[in-house]
């Protein structure tokens, strides 16, 4: 007999901000770079291509790509990584306007059905 004790459960409904929820600070480069390597994973997964294959593409190693899609940026710079956005078949629009009344932010919209 299964004891389910979900009376000792709480839940609680995430903010939409994981990094948030979790108490983790990231500067507004960092989330750039975790949706750009975001959208590089799903290209790679969309097009059936294993790591190996991505590499090849990319012109990098297999474990490059194991970081990217493993969201290991650290070594990464946001040049880099739009690089191999553009190298995977995804255009790249950039918006610019002024900041009010404060810090720029980024901001990485994508169609809803994108890689889907």
């Amino acid at each position: 007999m299964v004891d389910n004790k979900l009376d000792d459960v709480k839940i609680v409904k995430g903010s939409g901000d994981i990094f948030a929820d979790l108490g983790i600070q990231l500067d507004a480069k960092d989330r750039l770079k975790i949706d750009i390597a975001r959208h590089i994973s799903n290209a790679i997964v969309h097009r059936n291509l294993t790591q190996k294959q991505a590499a090849e593409i990319l012109d990098t190693d297999q474990a490059k790509i194991s970081n990217i899609v493993r969201g290991k940026l650290k070594d990464f710079t946001v040049d880099r990584l739009l690089n191999y956005l553009i190298m995977v078949g995804i255009d790249v629009d950039m918006r610019l306007s002024e900041a009010q009344p404060r810090q720029g932010n980024i901001t990485v919209r994508a169609p809803v059905a994108a890689f889907g």
